[in-house]
């Protein structure tokens, strides 16, 4: 393995992953830190919420693609003989985590960022893309139906590992790592929407007003 090339890609996964796309937006076209507004977080739903529709619909694509790209960055690992083909999922999960952190604790933005289910969504969608692309649907009907992002995104984040565990999104190597990931990726946007759950409970969540048409 070339471990000088492993890791100078590895800190391009984390500084792609970690570009404030929200903060950026905001600053750049409306003046404002979007962290000072709403629910205070540097994320797409937040974006939705504060600024509109077009904006949040731009910092969720962003988001995605900068989860899609960090994990893609494996495939010149390959490329380049840095990792034997067999490793793939390893440190595309590796690379994906990388930008998922880069999300939450960007260095741009003074560590302060998103929760990264969005930057999450990239990062399976590169990995499995079948099972990723069910989730998202799964977060989309929740949505509609029930108006709360909240509840979309956790149970979205269930529903990866579960589908995993099915014969026709199982993926060929690293099965049973990847699984397992899933459901700490599950458990870690569970526990990072807590507050959420308290206020689903409690019956005090913001709804957004979303239409995809």
């Amino acid at each position: 393995m070339d471990f000088l090339l492993i890791g100078i890609f590895a800190v391009v996964a984390y500084l792609i992953g970690a570009v404030p796309t929200a903060l950026w937006v905001g600053k750049a076209y409306f003046g404002i830190d979007i962290r000072e507004h709403g629910s205070g977080n540097s994320g797409a739903t937040n974006t939705f919420r504060v600024l509109g529709k077009k904006p949040g619909s731009v910092v969720m694509l962003v988001d995605i693609f900068k989860g899609w790209t960090a994990t893609s960055l494996v495939g010149f690992l390959v490329i380049f003989n840095a990792i034997p083909a067999e490793n793939v999922v390893p440190f595309q999960l590796a690379y994906g985590f990388l930008a998922v952190l880069g999300h939450v604790f960007p260095v741009y933005a003074g560590f302060k960022g998103g929760k990264g289910v969005a930057t999450l969504l990239g990062m399976v969608l590169a990995i499995q893309t079948e099972a990723a692309l069910v989730c998202l649907g799964i977060f989309i009907v929740v949505l509609l139906i029930s108006k709360y992002v909240s509840l979309g995104s956790m149970l979205a984040a269930l529903a990866f590992p579960l589908l995993l565990l099915l014969p026709w999104f199982r993926p060929e190597h690293s099965t049973w790592l990847l699984i397992g990931f899933g459901f700490v990726v599950a458990v870690l946007v569970i526990f990072t929407h807590r507050k959420n759950i308290s206020r689903l409970i409690q019956g005090t969540e913001s709804r957004a007003n979303i239409r995809f048409w």
